[in-house]
């Protein structure tokens, strides 16, 4: 008989405070029903992905994109909030 190896933790030790939009959240809490993990472990995973899903043109278009729209913001501005 084949005992299954406990599963190791992957840990996250960076911890801050996000605030997301409404359609962000919804897409987040969605990957975490699809997958199981976690809001924080649905992050990790998307950003230490990041270059393997989106090509550097296609992320700088959306950044350039939200810029365009909402704009840049001010330094420390987000921080004091």
């Amino acid at each position: 008989m084949v005992s299954e190896l406990p599963k190791k933790r992957y840990p996250l030790p960076k911890r801050f405070n996000a605030a997301l939009s409404e359609d962000a959240y919804q897409k987040l809490r969605g990957l975490n029903a699809v997958y199981g993990l976690g809001n924080n472990y649905i992050l990790t995973v998307l950003l230490e992905n990041l270059d393997t899903i989106a090509s550097d043109s296609e992320l700088s278009q959306a950044f350039q994109d939200f810029i365009a729209e909402y704009g840049a913001p001010t330094p420390g501005i987000m921080s004091a909030q």
